[in-house]
């Protein structure tokens, strides 16, 4: 351990001290370059992530403090890429606000105020410390955005095809959850697929997405949101069509990634179009699901660069 990484332990035992009762002993887990994790650091971020996903809860304690570790490992890297363009401690992002406002209505609290209660109430992290993380992701999704933006093309001839099939009528909405996972070159495809699906029948589908998927939605038990059926593409749609709530569809390959997709809700709307606007979603769509893959190639880049020791 070099003597860097010995001040900023010490440091963060210090602090520790004072204001945490809630652990025995401080241990170092994991150092990432020059930062390190400690037993306390992965603590809070499994508290974090049963907030993020209450099913967490059903996972056993060494494979929450697995995902937890994890998660801030990937999260201390994409820190240290964004800080080689600015300075986090000193920028606010414009969007931090809305992106907050996001996270409040996408886990059901009213407002800030009773998202900090639920903060304090499990003994995580901080509201301004929840304010950077999401800082980081921003800023991570910002240089994305302009390393390859310029590569994301979209096919609006087919967007439109899609747009001209919708009319003003009754039509289904499903509440839809992924997990997402590439075959790895020393396994083979069944015995992935099989590992994933004994998964998903004995600690359900949220927690398999949180340990198997390599989409974002992951920490959310792989949770996407409500789509329209007139939008999802024809493969897709083939293979969740006839699917009750609670049923999940079988692997569907998509370029080099496979996807298991769950209908966890379906509602009936009166579908009222405004085509111009419904486009406008479509591309915003098909272009964060080009850029979170970009996302995820760059980081399996970037990460190589970085010396990461488990203790």
């Amino acid at each position: 351990m070099n003597i860097k990484i010995k001040l900023i332990y010490i440091v963060i035992l210090f602090q520790l001290a004072i204001c945490s009762s809630s652990i025995a002993k401080i241990n170092i887990i994991v150092s990432v370059d020059n930062e390190i994790i400690t037993n306390y650091d992965v603590l809070k971020e499994s508290r974090y992530l049963r907030i993020l996903n209450p099913s967490l809860d059903n996972l056993n304690k060494e494979q929450i403090t697995e995902l937890a570790k994890q998660s801030l490992i990937k999260e201390i890297i994409k820190k240290k890429e964004v800080s080689k363009f600015i300075s986090l401690e000193e920028k606010n992002h414009p969007f931090i606000n809305e992106r907050l406002k996001d996270l409040f209505v996408k886990l059901g609290y009213e407002d800030k105020k009773a998202f900090e209660y639920v903060l304090l109430n499990n003994e995580t992290y901080s509201f301004k410390e929840i304010e950077f993380k999401i800082k980081i992701e921003l800023y991570w999704n910002e240089l994305i955005f302009n390393k390859y933006n310029n590569q994301v093309i979209i096919n609006e001839k087919e967007l439109n095809k899609k747009i001209d099939k919708l009319k003003n009528k009754k039509r289904r909405e499903f509440f839809l959850s992924e997990i997402v996972f590439r075959k790895k070159k020393d396994e083979d495809l069944n015995n992935s697929i099989s590992k994933i699906k004994k998964s998903i029948s004995e600690i359900g589908f949220d927690n398999t997405a949180n340990i198997y998927s390599i989409s974002e939605s992951s920490k959310f038990g792989g949770k996407i949101g409500w789509l329209k059926e007139e939008v999802i593409s024809k493969k897709i749609y083939e293979s969740i069509n006839n699917l009750e709530v609670n049923e999940y569809s079988d692997v569907i390959k998509i370029e080099n990634n496979f996807i298991i997709l769950r209908i966890d809700e379906i509602k009936i709307v009166e579908n009222k179009i405004d085509k111009e606007k419904e486009k406008e979603k479509l591309i915003q769509i098909e272009r964060n699901k080009k850029l979170e893959k970009f996302s995820r190639i760059y980081f399996s880049k970037v990460k190589r660069n970085y010396l990461i020791n488990e203790e």
